[in-house]
């Protein structure tokens, strides 16, 4: 059988690179360099390959492993808090196309929602590789073993020990319907200046990130309770609008494959936000507002 680079394997290949970087760019690069290494390959080696899906895989995240690496430097010296870029469109790469089923095992949605990655961030380079290949895409220890370049053993317990560390992260998110009724209501409340209807939708312990880069004004440490939430949500939106030239506009889009916010001022995309709910309340506010990260 002849395989093809279809659409289908860029997309499992970008969803790889994107949970083990956080940057759709360099997500975008990984799989592109993966792809390019199988089609310099000779007839006679790609024929040699059984499975040429799994030796992608392994590439791309032997590249992102070596771009995790060096990575971890430059995020403890960046201005204020890091958060993934955002991608707003849907598609093949959140498409749950190996099935997992373990209790542990998050959903692909959950996988790439802002909090989660932010979460992943704590893990050192070989646990995410690790827990992303083997908990999300159902990678087995052995090809995973491959990628990371130690034993299968040794892959298992990184995952152990990933787990354990996400583990302390609240379990978020809703049924799609009841998302979309949250997201609507929290964004009402913010553009209408409502601070105690907003308030209402918050989680009384929710906390507020946003990231900037130090190109944007934005708080560098988190913002924690509903009420310092609700009052920092409602002063920014104010700010920003204060100091457009053209009023901002605010609408529910795909954000990372689930709802969210989209911010656009004159037709340019100047913000996102993604949230995580549990029990109707939002518990996360993640705003990304580093126009470096915005970029088409």
């Amino acid at each position: 059988m002849t395989f093809g680079i279809t659409d289908e394997v860029r997309g499992r290949l970008f969803g790889v690179a994107y949970r083990l970087l956080g940057s759709a760019h360099d997500a975008e690069d990984a799989a592109g360099e993966g792809v390019l290494r199988w089609q310099q390959l000779s007839d006679e080696n790609r024929a040699r390959v059984r499975e040429p899906l799994a030796w992608l895989t392994r590439v791309v995240s032997r590249i992102c492993l070596d771009q995790l690496k060096s990575a971890r430097a430059k995020r403890e010296q960046y201005q204020g808090v890091w958060l993934p870029e955002p991608v707003l469109e849907s598609g093949r790469a959140y498409e749950d196309s190996m099935a997992v089923d373990p209790a542990d095992r998050v959903t692909m949605d959950d996988s790439v929602s802002f909090a989660f990655m932010v979460a992943l961030e704590r893990l050192s380079p070989a646990e995410r590789v690790s827990f992303i290949l083997h908990d999300v895409f159902g990678v087995p220890f052995a090809d995973v073993a491959e990628a990371v370049g130690v034993s299968a053993a040794a892959c298992r317990q990184s995952a152990v020990s990933a787990r354990k560390n996400l583990r302390r992260q609240r379990r978020f998110d809703v049924a799609t319907d009841q998302r979309d009724t949250v997201v609507a209501a929290f964004l009402d409340a913010c553009r209408g200046g409502d601070l105690a209807a907003l308030i209402r939708v918050l989680h009384p312990e929710a906390v507020a990130v946003a990231d900037g880069g130090g190109a944007v004004r934005a708080a560098l440490k988190p913002i924690v309770g509903n009420e310092a939430v609700a009052r920092y949500l409602i002063r920014s939106l104010q700010l920003q609008e204060k100091k457009a030239v053209d009023t901002p506009t605010y609408a529910i889009r795909s954000v990372n494959g689930r709802s969210g916010i989209v911010v656009e001022v004159d037709g340019h995309l100047v913000g996102t936000v993604d949230i995580s709910i549990a029990d109707g309340t939002v518990t996360g506010v993640y705003l990304q507002v580093n126009p470096d990260k915005l970029r088409p």
